[in-house]
């Protein structure tokens, strides 16, 4: 037993003498993802009520749990903005602030299903490169119906991938940061 706990000893002070030859060795520092809790849409038109999306982690285990959809006007323009918060800090932690900090390094994308005819105008922010990035955006309605509003940020996507400019995130790789679904209704707006 002497003789095992002795070579465990002697490996041990090996080891160490070979890492500490490495300290001149800048180590390594990833960027960490970002930990999002709560995710707010504002969609506002001119002459109609400013409609709110939300999303919320509200037990912490990192799956959104509480989804709030809206219902929107149909055949109109709507001017987006997204807002995103880490709710497991007191207060708050805008991560809103730190995409604009690395706008190059995200991108939302907003797609709606088959059955609801939502079309993303455009982006309306970019990066220093002149990718869009989607913090704001526009988003047009079609005739009245339902469905779903998929809302995707991605982390270091590939913004120079075929058809991601224009908010297709199948060739924009990346690591999803956000993916929720959104119930969406659009409505004709009754005239009385």
């Amino acid at each position: 037993m002497k003789k095992f706990f002795r070579n465990i000893c002697i490996a041990s002070a090996l080891i160490s003498g070979f890492t500490s030859c490495e300290d001149d060795v800048d180590p390594v520092v990833e960027n960490q993802e970002e930990v999002i809790t709560d995710v707010t849409i504002t969609l506002t038109a001119e002459g109609f009520d400013t409609v709110t999306l939300t999303a919320s982690d509200t037990d912490g285990d990192q799956e959104i749990d509480e989804i709030t959809g809206g219902s929107l006007v149909a055949n109109t323009l709507y001017t987006g903005s997204i807002e995103l918060l880490n709710s497991t800090e007191d207060p708050a932690e805008d991560i809103t602030e730190e995409i604009k900090e690395e706008m190059e390094d995200h991108q939302f994308f907003y797609n709606s299903d088959d059955t609801l005819n939502l079309d993303l105008g455009s982006y309306l922010d970019e990066d220093a490169d002149g990718n869009p990035v989607g913090l704001e955006f526009t988003l047009q309605t079609g005739n009245a119906g339902s469905g779903d509003l998929t809302v995707i940020l991605l982390h270091e996507p590939n913004k120079e991938g075929e058809n991601v400019a224009e908010g297709d995130p199948t060739n924009a790789e990346g690591e999803e940061d956000v993916n929720v679904v959104f119930p969406i209704s659009v409505n004709y707006l009754e005239i009385l």
